[in-house]
């Protein structure tokens, strides 16, 4: 299978450059940039069949334009992308012991875990 993805025109095999959904509970057709995945629910067009779109008769056409800079990377993606590498190159941390504290008592905790908690002993 073509990495391309075609017009879902009948007949056409022209490249896909915007895709069309509908909103049948506003009347809408929405035209817009190429989706990042293929929808089922959704039509890739060509720009022939995008520039020549109809909707039926009471329907509107919302035609977004796609963003210039909406494929390059930002610099928040590139400081999210270098923050990433930094956690995944991070050496795991041993869990840290949770530092006793004396209960209702004043006797110390020995360790905690949901509702149950273990007392030391008073002769220790």
């Amino acid at each position: 299978m073509s990495p391309v993805r075609r017009c879902s025109r009948t007949a056409c095999g022209r490249t896909a450059v915007a895709t069309l959904t509908y909103v049948y509970a506003d009347s809408t057709a929405v035209l817009g940039p190429l989706a990042t995945y293929a929808e089922p629910h959704c039509y890739d067009l060509c720009a022939e069949h995008s520039e020549r779109l109809t909707a039926p008769r009471g329907w509107d056409v919302v035609r977004l334009a796609p963003d210039p800079s909406a494929g390059k990377p930002s610099s928040d993606d590139l400081e999210a992308l270098a923050n990433a590498v930094r956690e995944a190159a991070r050496p795991p941390q041993p869990p840290q012991p949770a530092p006793e504290q004396p209960d209702r008592d004043g006797r110390p905790e020995a360790g905690r875990r949901g509702h149950l908690r273990v007392l030391r002993s008073p002769e220790s």
